[in-house]
Parts: C-alpha cells; sequence; structure tokens
C-alpha cells in the first residue's frame, strides 16, 4: 500500500483525524470507527472509516494501542493536529480578565511578577506553569551606591528598574577612600541610569580609551569600579516551576519510573533551562510533543511556551508542561496572553523607571 503523506491528506481524511483527536482529548480513550461515523458529521460507512484510519495507521498518524480497539492519535499525528487542523480562538474575556487581574504590573520586582505568572499558568491549565528569570543585568540600572570596606574592597549596591537591589562586594588593586567612590557613583548614576551594566561597562572603557594620556581620574576610578562591579557572575539565569504535583493526577503519567524521572528533572532543572533559553529564541508560540523536546523525561509530556521580553529584547520564556493529551485549543491562548501580559508589564515598569 502506498505511504499516506501528511500533505497527502484529503478534506474527508482530515475531518475525520481531526474528530478522533479532539475526541481523545477530552476522554483519553481509543476512539473507534462508530463513534468516529457519528462525531465526524460524515456520512461515511465505518467500514470506509476503518480503511481510512487504517491508511492514516500506516502513515503513523495514529495508532491501535490493542487489537481490535479504536485508535489514538500519535505524537507525529498531534503535530499534525497542532500545526494544520486545529482552530485557535482567543481567550475568552473571563480569562483574560483572571490574567489582567493576577498579574498586575507594578509588583515589587520581576521575580515576583514571575514566579505569580507560573503559579497562575498551573492554576489556570493543571499543568506544571514554567518560566524562566533571566540575569538581573538584562535590565536597566536604576542606582548604584559604592561603600568602602577593609583591604581595597568595596560594597557595590546596585538598583535595577525592576526594583530588585542587588549587592556585591569587589576587590580593587588599591583602595579609593569615601569621597573617591561617590564622586564615582555620582558620574555613573548622572551618565548611565536607564542603560543595562554591560553596555554602561563599554561605554566607560570607551571613554578611558579616548582620554588616552590626559586620563580623567574620576572616569579611571568609574571604569574600574564599573569593570570589577559589572563583571559576569556565576549562576545566569533559572527557571522557576510551580504545581508540579498536577501532573500525577493523569493517567498518561501515572508510571512512577516516569514520574521520578520528570520530578528529578524538575528539581535538577538544568537540562528544562536549556529548552526554556531554546524557546526564547525564537519569537511566538513553541510547542514541543513528546520526544520532540529532546529529553528523555519529558517524552510522555508537551511543552507549550511564548517568550516575553521588554523594549524589544527578549529576556525569557513562559509556558506549561503537561501530558500530550492536553487542549491545545484552550492551552496555547492562555500561555500566549500570559506572555503579552508579562512584557507589558515589564515595559511600563522601564518607562516608569
Amino acid at each position: 500500500m502506498t505511504r499516506l503523506h501528511d500533505q497527502e491528506l484529503d478534506a474527508r481524511t482530515r475531518r475525520l483525524l481531526r474528530s478522533l483527536i479532539a475526541q481523545y482529548l477530552v476522554d483519553g480513550e481509543p476512539v473507534g470507527s462508530r463513534t468516529l461515523s457519528r462525531s465526524s458529521g460524515l456520512d461515511v460507512s465505518p467500514a470506509t472509516i476503518r480503511n481510512i484510519m487504517a491508511d492514516l495507521e500506516e502513515a503513523g498518524l495514529v495508532a491501535s494501542p490493542h487489537t481490535s480497539a479504536g485508535r489514538i492519535p500519535t505524537p507525529r499525528g498531534l503535530r499534525l493536529f497542532v500545526d494544520s487542523l486545529i482552530e485557535l480562538q482567543p481567550l475568552p474575556r473571563e480569562e483574560m480578565a483572571r490574567l489582567q487581574r493576577e498579574l498586575p504590573p507594578g509588583q515589587a520586582t520581576t521575580r515576583d511578577l514571575l514566579g505569580n505568572a507560573s503559579a497562575l499558568l498551573s492554576a489556570m491549565t493543571r499543568f506544571a506553569g514554567v518560566v524562566t528569570v533571566p540575569r538581573q543585568v538584562d535590565f536597566p540600572l536604576r542606582h548604584i551606591d559604592f561603600v568602602p570596606l577593609p583591604d581595597a574592597q568595596v560594597l557595590v549596591i546596585l538598583v535595577f528598574s525592576d526594583n530588585q537591589v542587588q549587592n556585591r562586594v569587589v576587590q580593587l588593586a588599591k583602595p579609593l577612600d569615601g569621597r573617591e567612590l561617590e564622586q564615582a557613583a555620582n558620574y555613573i548614576n548622572t551618565h548611565f541610569v536607564g542603560l543595562r551594566v554591560d553596555d554602561i561597562r563599554a561605554h566607560l572603557l570607551a571613554e578611558l580609551r579616548a582620554a588616552g594620556s590626559e586620563l580623567n581620574r574620576l572616569v579611571a576610578s568609574a571604569t574600574e569600579l564599573a569593570t570589577a562591579s559589572f563583571a559576569p557572575q556565576a549562576g545566569g539565569d533559572e527557571v522557576l516551576v510551580s504545581g508540579q504535583t498536577n501532573l500525577m493526577g493523569y493517567a498518561e503519567l501515572a508510571d512512577l519510573q516516569r514520574l521520578r524521572e520528570l520530578f528529578e528533572a524538575f528539581q535538577q532543572k538544568n537540562e528544562l533551562l536549556q529548552l526554556m533559553e531554546v524557546c526564547a529564541r525564537a519569537p511566538g508560540v513553541r510547542l514541543f510533543i513528546g520526544e520532540e523536546s529532546g529529553f528523555a523525561a519529558l517524552d510522555g509530556c508537551s511543552v507549550v511556551t511564548a517568550s516575553y521580553g521588554v523594549q524589544g529584547r527578549v529576556l525569557g520564556a513562559v509556558g506549561v508542561i503537561g501530558p500530550t493529551r492536553m487542549a491545545y485549543e484552550r492551552v496555547i491562548p492562555v500561555v500566549q496572553a500570559t506572555a503579552g501580559l508579562l512584557s507589558d508589564a515589564l515595559n511600563r515598569a522601564a518607562s516608569a523607571s
């Protein structure tokens, strides 16, 4: 028999496949030919439907879990459904209102906002909510202070546009007195507030090179302090996860070994962070079904994410992890709307700073 390719599906076959997947997503049971005959609204016999299902099975879009049973969609079938058969609708007004109400701008810090987003996504979908927390230095600087410490050390107090405060202790080549530290802080606060720390360091180094032999001592001190204060630190991004225990309620993920691997991935977060970073690099919604994620712990799961950012620059991704049998037509708009509201809140905070 000639293998049936995705692009060769005629309108009747697509309608049957859509009906089968929609039914499966609702009840999680294999769908038989008689059920399809009633639910699809097509005037075709169960025998004709069985023939079409056999073609779809050969194409790898559906599978028979038991002899003489109905069919269920494969990950490949779900991918076709999401890419070309699903009919996405705008998020219902009441759900959008809930997101707007529970993700208001002006929360204490960006981390608070992102933590709320992760928890809210988990509550609204009954899956695990995930969100990457960007490096603090990706946010514009609001204020800097230097406090002298013994042995040529300086306490650096950084206040960012999202109200997050970060303290660092840096070691200088030689000590600077309180007056010199105050002058350097005033210089940076006057000329560079509103820029990211990487940009501030680059500007100061450029000024230092341009000064040449006529080196301005104030610029030199500010540059030395900025170079030490804004040096990259270990740790980088991290990912927040909420509602992991929700996944224990789904029969598809009830295998103890699978759950153990999944929860270990949530706890260690390394692989999950890698996946979310990949998602953040692409605009719009990203969706991984089953093995598409490339991580064995997520083989039985689907991951739906969308990127968020500020002033046109992507900061991270937010999304959910759940079983492959999820209501994609509802989950995708929820994730999209959450990412949009996060970006709006961050942009308002940036404009106000």
